[in-house]
């Protein structure tokens, strides 16, 4: 399994209004991709210091369900209608994930 981490930070003239109608399309967006084994995104608590705006963390089986997740449809218009002018810096990484990781 492989977990995708992707970090934000925004714009400044990003609102609450558009980090919330970009929160409810990218778990829209989630639900209909099948490649998905589990999706959390959202703003970051803010309980340290320096860090991101927003975040997004997604577990799919393989790097092929990696990549039609990324290369979705559904992803590239939630791009294209919200995130994409939004964002100030980018981060991503990705991880490989063995079953015995979680605690």
């Amino acid at each position: 399994m492989i977990l995708h981490l992707a970090t934000f930070r925004w714009k400044d003239d990003v609102t609450a209004a558009d980090v919330a109608d970009l929160t409810e399309a990218l778990r829209d967006m989630a639900v209909g991709i099948p490649e998905l084994s589990s999706y959390v995104c959202g703003e970051s608590l803010g309980l340290r210091p320096g860090g991101a705006d927003f975040g997004v963390a997604a577990i799919v089986a393989d790097e092929p369900a990696l990549s039609a997740y990324l290369d979705s449809p559904a992803h590239a218009a939630v791009y294209e209608r919200l995130l994409g002018r939004m964002i100030a810096e980018r981060a991503a990484v990705q991880l490989p994930v063995e079953s015995s990781a979680w605690l």
